[in-house]
C-alpha cells in the first residue's frame, strides 16, 4: 500500500450525474481506498475512473487530505451558497469514491476532523456512507451532530451472506456491520442498510426481519445494473462480481432480482431503490 499525504485546494465537489440526485456536494476525505482489495473493492465503481486512479493499481494507494477539515471550514460557505442559490439544501454525501473509516483513517483521523469542523458549521443533510463498524469510534460526534442537521448513516451490506465464492473476504463482518447499526439505531441516529451492490440472499424474510428487529430505519437496493453509472452493468461485467452472483443464483444478475427483493422487503422495513434509497426517499 502506498500511502501519500496531500494538501487539498478544495474538498467539497459539486454533485453531478447520478449524485446530483442525492445530494448538492460529495465530501471525500480520501483519494483510493485500503477496502480496494476486499470484496466490495472488487467491483467497486470508481476503479474505472482515470482521474483517481492516474495510471494506479487499485486498491494499492490512499493519498490522504491532510488539511481536509481546514479547506471544508474556508469553503462550507461558499458551497452553502451555491447550492441556495439553486434551491437546494447544502447535503454533504460522505463518502462517494472512498470510505470515510478505511484503515488509514485510524492513524490520521481525517474524518473525524471534519466530523468536527462540521459541527461548528453543519450541512442541511449529512450522509455518511461506510463499509466498516469502524464508523462507531465517532459515535459521540455524530450524536451531536445529528442534533444540528439531518444525518443519517448509511452501512453497506450487500446480503446475507459472509462473502461470495471466488472472491475476498469483506472488510469487516457481517456481524459487526449488524451490530453498529442496531448501535446507532438505539442511540437514535437514523440508519440505513444499503444492499448496495446487492448480493443474492439465502433468506430474504429472516434477513430483513433481523435487520427490522435491530432497528434499522430503512434498506436501500442498489443493484450493479444502474447501480455502477452504466445502463447495462457494463463496467461490472469486467470484473468478477457477476460470475460469483451467478454461481448462486443466476437470477440475481438480473434487475428483475433486485424488484423481486425489494417487494420482499418491503413487508419488513421502508425500502429505497438506487438513487431514490440513496436520496432517502423509502416506500
Amino acid at each position: 500500500m502506498i500511502i501519500k499525504e496531500i494538501l487539498c485546494r478544495s474538498v467539497l465537489t459539486r454533485a453531478g450525474g447520478y449524485l446530483a440526485q442525492v445530494v448538492s456536494h460529495s465530501l471525500n476525505p480520501y483519494v483510493g481506498c485500503g477496502f480496494g482489495r476486499s470484496s466490495c473493492g472488487v467491483a467497486c465503481y470508481v476503479q474505472f475512473n482515470p482521474w483517481i486512479i492516474q495510471s494506479r493499481q487499485w486498491g494499492r494507494f490512499v493519498d490522504v487530505k491532510v488539511n481536509a477539515d481546514e479547506v471544508y471550514r474556508k469553503t462550507a460557505g461558499t458551497e452553502r451558497a451555491w447550492a441556495q442559490k439553486r434551491g437546494v439544501p447544502f447535503s454533504v454525501f460522505l463518502s462517494s469514491s472512498t470510505d470515510p473509516w478505511q484503515p488509514v483513517e485510524q492513524k490520521y483521523h481525517v474524518t473525524r476532523k471534519i466530523l468536527f469542523s462540521m459541527i461548528d458549521d453543519p450541512p442541511d443533510t449529512l450522509i455518511l456512507q461506510t463499509h466498516t463498524d469502524r464508523i462507531v469510534d465517532d459515535l459521540e460526534c455524530i450524536l451531536e451532530l445529528s442534533r444540528l442537521c439531518t444525518l443519517r448513516v448509511h452501512i453497506s451490506i450487500e446480503g446475507d451472506r459472509e462473502s461470495l465464492p471466488g472472491l475476498p473476504p469483506p472488510p469487516c463482518s457481517l456481524e459487526n456491520r449488524l451490530q453498529a447499526l442496531a448501535l446507532f439505531s438505539k442511540s437514535g441516529i437514523v440508519t440505513v442498510a444499503c444492499l448496495s451492490p446487492l448480493y443474492p440472499l439465502k433468506n430474504p424474510d429472516l434477513f430483513f426481519q433481523s435487520l427490522a428487529r435491530a432497528g434499522v430505519g430503512a434498506v436501500i437496493l442498489d443493484h450493479f445494473i444502474l447501480g455502477d453509472g452504466t445502463a447495462d452493468g457494463n463496467r461490472t461485467l469486467k470484473t468478477e462480481l457477476p460470475k460469483a452472483m451467478a454461481e448462486l443464483d443466476k437470477e440475481s444478475v438480473l434487475l428483475s432480482y433486485r424488484d423481486r427483493i425489494a417487494d420482499i422487503a418491503r413487508k419488513y422495513l421502508p425500502v429505497g431503490v438506487s438513487a431514490d434509497g440513496f436520496a432517502g426517499k423509502f416506500t
